[in-house]
């Protein structure tokens, strides 16, 4: 994966593949909507190991999630 693709996948979801917008990743020292929520540890098995700690879940995958939703 060359440095291109990567911060090109850091701005997509890891889970859907859609393009989020991060708190983290839009301001210094802006905190990002997910600050506050709940993850459970199962949802971070959907996101490919390369991108984990790095790409984050967008709110629409996060509540599916919660929801019992199937995703992918």
């Amino acid at each position: 994966m060359n440095d291109e693709q990567s911060e090109y996948d850091l701005d997509r979801c890891p889970i859907c593949g859609e393009q989020k917008v991060c708190g983290r990743h839009t301001q210094e020292g802006t905190e990002c909507w997910c600050a506050g929520e709940t993850f459970p540890p199962g949802i971070f098995d959907l996101v490919p190991e390369e991108l984990r700690g790095k790409a984050c879940i967008c709110r629409s995958c996060l509540k599916a999630y919660q929801a019992g939703l199937k995703l992918k």
